[in-house]
């Protein structure tokens, strides 16, 4: 039988003696459990609240400590003129990870378990390395031409790819402006894995000149003229060698060279010029510079 029903049987005296005697065993017990409850979370709230203040003092110092760490790395970096862009980049990724490691230790500290979080970003870094192998290749060639300096914004390279004057240095890709004006994009992975030629590297170039003359004309003279050309020019470096020289003998002509050093911004420019100066010299010296001729003879023949 239920409560109720003996509840029912039982006369009214009887049953508001029962119902008070229950009210008043719940009235003592709730705020005895509520008490007991409480008096069993008290340790385990202070234990929590003991590892949240060394948790948070743990944060105070360490990032304070990741501060001058960051200012530290930041004045090195600036020391050695390191590009502004790798800079930034590999200070962002000094702080992050740092912050990380603090956060492991935070973790830790509190009692979350930090090796199972350790696994799991492990397991997502794989992942995403597979999957983008070829822009992290790019990545890995950036930071290392970024690093190394084979070249620098302003030079004029010349690779496999494309040639032209270097614009900018991503972490990614570099773009060249050709001499037409035309933009070439190139991976960085590709730059830092093939050979390349700085034209721009050094502070000044020689000027190589080739000629041909005929073999009826007067060698002497063509060597004078060329080596007055190369001594009167105004971009050509007179503290540095001047070299004119046969070069070679030719079927139809005598190769004459000629050496001299120019500055690297005025190399083109000194090229041509002596070179339209050379042609213009020798025609009025009556030095002939062969080319390749096509004589035809017909023979008639008369019945």
């Amino acid at each position: 039988m239920t409560f109720y029903t003996i509840a029912s049987a039982m006369p009214e005296e009887s049953l508001a003696a029962l119902q008070q005697e229950v009210q008043e065993n719940l009235d003592q017990l709730k705020p005895n459990v509520i008490l007991e409850t409480l008096k069993g979370w008290v340790p385990g709230l202070i234990a929590f609240g003991i590892k949240l203040l060394i948790a948070l003092v743990i944060f105070f110092i360490g990032s304070r400590i990741i501060k001058i760490i960051y200012h530290t790395l930041d004045r090195s970096f600036k020391r050695v003129d390191m590009e502004v862009s790798l800079r930034k980049f590999l200070l962002s990724v000094f702080n992050a990870s740092l912050y990380c490691l603090l956060a492991f230790i935070i973790a830790g500290q509190i009692g979350v378990n930090s090796a199972s979080i350790v696994a799991l970003l492990g397991s997502a870094s794989i992942a995403i390395g597979l999957a983008v192998q070829g822009s992290l290749a790019n990545f890995a060639g950036g930071v290392l031409i970024l690093l190394m300096k084979p070249f620098r914004v302003g030079d004029y390279i010349v690779s496999k790819d494309g040639e032209g004057t270097v614009r900018t240095i991503g972490l990614v890709y570099t773009v060249l402006t050709t001499m037409d004006n035309k933009q070439v994009v190139i991976p960085n992975g590709t730059l830092s894995n093939s050979a390349l030629t700085n034209v721009t590297a050094m502070d000044k170039r020689r000027v190589d000149i080739l000629v041909g003359i005929g073999y009826d004309s007067d060698l002497r003279r063509a060597k004078e003229i060329v080596e007055a050309i190369f001594h009167s020019h105004a971009a050509i470096m007179k503290e540095e060698p001047i070299e004119v020289f046969v070069s070679d003998l030719a079927q139809s002509s005598v190769t004459i060279g000629g050496r001299g050093w120019t500055t690297t911004g005025d190399y083109w420019a000194a090229r041509c010029e002596i070179m339209e100066q050379i042609k213009l010299a020798f025609d009025e010296a009556g030095i002939k510079i062969p080319y390749n001729q096509l004589e035809v003879h017909v023979n008639e023949h008369r019945s």
